[in-house]
């Protein structure tokens, strides 16, 4: 006993300096407490959701794939599961009063449809509470994408420990053109999008509090205790289970959340790695395979795969969905017959997926998206004199999800930027990002034959902003840093934010759908690939 007593209080005694310092590099402080952090998140979440709600309604028209999602959200309303439609649905659906109800689209036939089924519930919901009009249907996507403004900036802030930093990355989100027209769109891919940036904000809360655990046993046990052959245990961590709830609900909205489930529970892992070696754990890496790798990663799997199935509810719960009785006719089993027939639906829909090579003339290579080469034209209409609204002798209203070409471009070298950063400087804030960016990009090379399209990438836009806003932050330098120098930084990043608000002023009415004369929709296909 007299042996372990001597061994803490040496412990508690070795190397004070040395413990103080750990403890800031685990939890370094965050730029302000209280109002002050929300203030400027605040301002920019404001200003994009003015740009995504402001008449959302417009057009008054089904665009693109929206003859695919609002009206399976609207089945799902009505069924629980997705049922086919009319021939002259698109007219119906628009030529109606929009209450939900008495909309009558629908055949007796279940439709086999490709996407599971919660980001059509979740569109659902604004039509449950707005009616099945074009607003009812983009109403919870734009709200989605606003609050991702609202959660950038504050990852952001997180990330790098400035508020500043923090409200510019909500500043570019708020103002990028792919973004912006997503959100104002009843498609999936920005319920995507946000079930990612959240399981992503969910998991920086994890490392802040389990770094803030780690840091608390040094203060408390002393430095040389803590920093043990295998290191003390990490406790619960129900932000990590809360993370891979969003993740499983991303794989519910479509199938490539699965790639942010991998890479993002691996991030984890290596964050704890990190932290373990930070405070001088002998063996970081088998101590964090062992104690925590392994029954997080089941743990999380878990739960995403009960997020996932739970979305599916409306079919297993029912007798009408497409295949829902496939299992009636196979062998006995110890699977539950509606498992195996979803498991058949699922290869099903998987074959569609691989097999999908058809020409669509607004399809593009995953290679050129980084520029925004070929945008997809959600909407087009044109107007001659008198018509629409139109004042001149031609005019035109387009959607097109077309990036704010100023900040993808300028974004190419913010990623590479942050690339160094993390490989030169070990930075694990510009490794977070980077691994944002290669799940949403990265497995789409895969697929060069197949039909994708550039509007993949809004599941990008959050991670490009805050890519951008952390290469400006170290544009503008830091706060202590010469004040010439600071100076000439701030003009610099004064100069780009001022160039990517006057791209988005200028881009705005063909990312809306507002009437504008022909030429100056011409003006704005900066290159024949883009019309």
């Amino acid at each position: 006993m007299s042996g372990t007593r001597t061994g803490a209080a040496t412990a508690r005694a070795i190397d004070p300096d040395v413990a103080s310092s750990v403890v800031r590099r685990l939890v370094p402080p965050m730029p302000s407490t209280g109002l002050r952090g929300w203030i400027g998140p605040l301002i920019v979440t404001l200003i994009g959701g003015l740009l995504r709600f402001v008449n959302l309604g417009t057009p008054h028209a089904v665009m693109f794939d929206e003859t695919y999602y609002p009206k399976d959200a609207l089945s799902l309303l009505r069924f629980g599961v997705e049922m086919q439609t009319v021939e002259d649905a698109n007219d119906v659906l628009l030529g109606s009063d929009g209450v939900w109800q008495t909309v009558d689209i629908f055949t007796a036939e279940p439709a086999f449809v490709v996407h599971p089924p919660l980001g059509k519930w979740m569109i659902a919901g604004g039509e449950w509470l707005f009616g099945a009009t074009p607003f009812g249907w983009r109403f919870t996507v734009a709200l989605l994408g606003t609050l991702s403004v609202l959660m950038v900036a504050r990852m952001v802030r997180r990330l790098t420990r400035s508020d500043l930093v923090g409200t510019i990355a909500g500043l570019v989100l708020a103002l990028e053109g792919m973004h912006i027209v997503l959100s104002r769109t009843g498609l999936l891919d920005m319920v995507l999008s946000f079930w990612v940036v959240a399981a992503f904000g969910l998991l920086l809360i994890d490392r802040d509090r389990t770094r803030r655990r780690l840091a608390a046993l040094v203060e408390r046990d002393g430095l040389a205790a803590t920093a043990s052959e295998w290191g003390p245990r990490l406790g619960l961590r129900p932000w990590r289970w809360a993370a891979a709830a969003a993740l499983g609900a991303a794989c519910a909205v479509k199938w490539s959340g699965l790639w942010f489930l991998a890479l993002f529970l691996l991030m984890s892992v290596v964050w704890d790695v990190s932290a373990r070696r930070t405070v001088g754990v002998q063996r970081p890496w088998l101590a964090t395979l062992i104690r925590d790798a392994v029954p997080a990663g089941l743990i999380s799997l878990v739960i995403a795969v009960a997020v996932y199935l739970v979305s599916w509810t409306g079919w297993l719960v029912t007798d009408i969905g497409y295949a829902r009785d496939w299992a009636a006719d196979q062998p006995a089993s110890l699977v539950p017959e509606s498992l195996r027939a979803l498991w058949h639906y699922h290869s099903e829909a998987w074959n569609f997926h691989v097999g999908l090579s058809s020409e669509h003339a607004y399809a593009s290579n995953a290679l050129s998206w980084p520029f925004q080469a070929r945008p997809t034209s959600f909407f087009y209409d044109g107007f001659d004199a008198g018509d629409g609204g139109c004042g001149a002798e031609s005019c035109s209203a387009a959607v097109t999800a077309l990036g704010n070409p100023l900040i993808w471009w300028f974004g190419i070298l913010a990623v590479l930027h942050q690339v160094w950063r993390w490989v030169a400087r070990r930075d694990w804030r510009s490794g977070a990002v980077l691994v944002g960016i290669a799940a949403g990009w990265l497995p789409w090379l895969l697929y060069l034959d197949r039909t994708i399209f550039t509007f993949y990438t809004v599941v990008l836009s959050p991670f490009l902003a805050m890519a951008v806003a952390m290469t400006l932050g170290s544009i503008l330098g830091a706060p202590d840093a010469d004040p010439k120098r600071r100076r000439d930084g701030a003009i610099v990043v004064g100069v780009l934010l001022t160039a990517f608000i006057i791209a988005a002023w200028w881009f705005y009415p063909i990312w809306s759908g507002q009437t504008v004369t022909y030429d100056a929709w011409h003006l704005r296909m900066w290159f024949d690939s883009w019309v």
